[in-house]
């Protein structure tokens, strides 16, 4: 699929290694990619619940170490939703981690976690 909104992007050894600037690395776009996927799985979890979100800011963290690859992939969710405990929404996160197509991609290879709050 290549739906070229992403455009051509400046993805280098500098940009995984040193500071970014306004390059990337492939490691900052698999975060990306994971944050959205897990935010559209999250969002169809709690809509099945009857808890559709009225919404979610989810951040994804890729760590990288050289001669290693990724390592870690640290989902952060905070959510406004209405009619649901605490304890609930961090439930339903962890099931929209593991169905999620991307943590799926990773799973095995990389520790995923997810850290989810009410705001």
């Amino acid at each position: 699929m290549d739906s070229g909104l992403a455009g051509p992007l400046d993805v280098t050894w500098k940009a995984r290694a040193e500071e970014r600037g306004s390059q990337t690395s492939p490691e900052e776009l698999i975060a990306a990619a994971h944050s959205a996927c897990f935010s559209m799985a999250f969002s169809n979890t709690l809509a099945k619940n009857e808890t559709p979100p009225t919404s979610l800011d989810v951040q994804a963290t890729a760590t990288f170490v050289p001669g290693e690859g990724i390592t870690t992939m640290e989902l952060e969710v905070v959510g406004v939703v209405e009619g649901i405990t605490e304890e609930k929404f961090v439930e339903l996160a962890e099931a929209a981690k593991v169905g999620c197509p991307v943590s799926k991609a990773l799973a095995g290879n990389v520790e995923i976690t997810v850290s989810a709050s009410l705001a």
